[in-house]
């Protein structure tokens, strides 16, 4: 029997009060105004209620409700200020923890799948979760070796409730989309539903994470715990400790910060080079800091868990994203609206302004056009503003660019990362990583027919 409220009807009313009580707080908002008190307050308690809801009905329906929670969790940087503070509380508590499945549910499973003596297994099994996410749950133990182990055990029923959720989430995307400005939320959702089967499915995720863990075994910046065991709705890996992510955005030294925020673009770039595979699920839950890196115990490293969502890319990031970057930062607007058009970001029916193209994709890049470069909210911000704005160049030029398939998660995954580094407000050398890691980026990468300045003043 599952603790998941099953039964589309009723999920589909916890997913309607949303929109519903949006519309009602704000009337209950001009009421309170219409009686003298401050809007200032008024604003603050309506945001509140509007949290603290969002919170409790995405937290209690786990499934794809509680994943399209944690995919907005990171864009909370894009909000204004003023409303970003109840809206990061809410939303930071679905990256570590969701209302507990009950242990007669947990034992039934572990039971059916890993057999009625499941129990010598382990030698220690905590029935308290130590977390909860939107498909399963996660259990420490002890294995029958002595090894300390993480026992994710899957929601009965979590295939049905993803799919049921987030078709009912596509229906409201409209009346959602202002939560994050400048974000089209019906893509992220229908995107989230493309990969339900691969989250539901324990072989793929063990797979991948055993991927990582054998390939960065002894890695001096990211630690990936290996899988002890997995089958039908368990898996079991190495338990590891660390400061999550989320503690290091609300009370981390900026010491902290900037190691976090640097070793989170290594391991974006680096992964997909490394190990084929791109780790698409970013959001400050899966990631820990741990002691222990090159400088020795003061320094830190970066642990990373879950690996249920990843896009396969054999040969890493497509060259034509390293190769763009770099064209836009020479500022060759002709070549790079010409390799955009050949990757199909410009329909063969639309025509640009190639400057126009380079104008829009300048700011968005900043990062890499410095040494060092600090993410903020601030710039996160503005960011979002130019971009959703309707009276703004780059709101009219960005409706007519087109995000191919192939690009789509790698886009969803480069913009959640650096929403993180900006809840951070780490200051990181992203250029070292993209020419490091990032194929056609570095200098040496470009085709040899088309010359760098170094090479065109040596001819000359």
């Amino acid at each position: 029997m599952s603790d998941l409220p099953r039964k589309a009807v009723t999920r589909t009313a916890k997913l309607a009060a949303l929109p519903l009580g949006f519309a009602g707080r704000a009337t209950w908002g001009l009421g309170k105004r219409i009686v003298g008190e401050s809007a200032e307050i008024v604003g603050r308690e309506l945001q509140q209620r509007t949290a603290e809801q969002l919170f409790k009905v995405l937290g209690e329906l786990k499934g794809g409700a509680m994943k399209f929670g944690q995919a907005l969790s990171v864009f909370e940087s894009a909000l204004p200020e003023e409303v970003a503070g109840p809206y990061r509380a809410a939303l930071t508590k679905l990256q570590e923890a969701a209302p507990p499945m009950p242990t007669r549910t947990v034992h039934a499973v572990l039971e059916e799948r890993l057999g009625p003596d499941w129990r010598e297994l382990f030698e220690e099994f905590e029935d308290k979760p130590a977390a909860a996410a939107s498909i399963g749950q996660v259990h420490r133990a002890v294995w029958h070796d002595g090894r300390e182990v993480a026992v994710k055990v899957q929601y009965p029923g979590a295939g049905e409730a993803l799919l049921s959720d987030l078709g009912q989430l596509g229906r409201f995307a409209r009346l959602l989309g202002p939560l994050i400005p400048g974000m089209d939320i019906k893509p992220l959702i229908a995107e989230l539903r493309d990969r339900v089967s691969e989250e539901l499915d324990y072989g793929l995720e063990a797979a991948a994470q055993t991927a990582h863990a054998e390939e960065f075994a002894g890695d001096p910046d990211v630690v990936v715990p290996a899988v002890v065991h997995q089958c039908d709705q368990v898996l079991v890996t190495e338990w590891m400790d660390g400061v999550p992510l989320s503690e290091v955005i609300a009370d981390g030294t900026p010491e902290q910060r900037d190691r976090a925020g640097q070793l989170l673009a290594r391991f974006l770039f680096s992964g997909p080079a490394r190990t084929g595979l791109l780790h698409a699920d970013p959001h400050p839950g899966n990631f820990r800091l741990l002691p222990g890196g090159p400088d020795g115990e003061d320094d830190w490293r970066l642990g990373v868990l879950d690996f249920g969502t990843v896009d396969r890319l054999p040969g890493g990031l497509p060259t034509p994203i390293g190769i763009s970057l770099r064209l836009t930062l020479d500022g060759d607007a002709e070549t790079v609206y010409e390799l955009l058009c050949e990757e199909g970001f410009v329909k063969e029916s639309i025509e640009l302004d190639p400057d126009a193209v380079l104008d829009y994709l300048l700011p968005i890049i900043e990062p890499a056009r410095v040494d060092a470069f600090t993410f903020t909210r601030s710039w996160m911000r503005g960011q979002a503003a130019r971009i959703a704005d309707p009276r703004s160049p780059a709101y009219q030029l960005g409706k007519r660019l087109n995000l191919p398939p192939a690009y789509l998660l790698i886009h969803r995954v480069t913009l959640s990362t650096i929403g993180v580094l900006c809840q951070l407000g780490a200051t990181v050398r992203l250029r070292d990583e993209l020419e490091a890691w990032l194929p056609g980026f570095a200098l040496d990468d470009l085709p040899e027919d088309d010359p760098t300045e170094e090479e065109s003043a040596a001819q000359a």
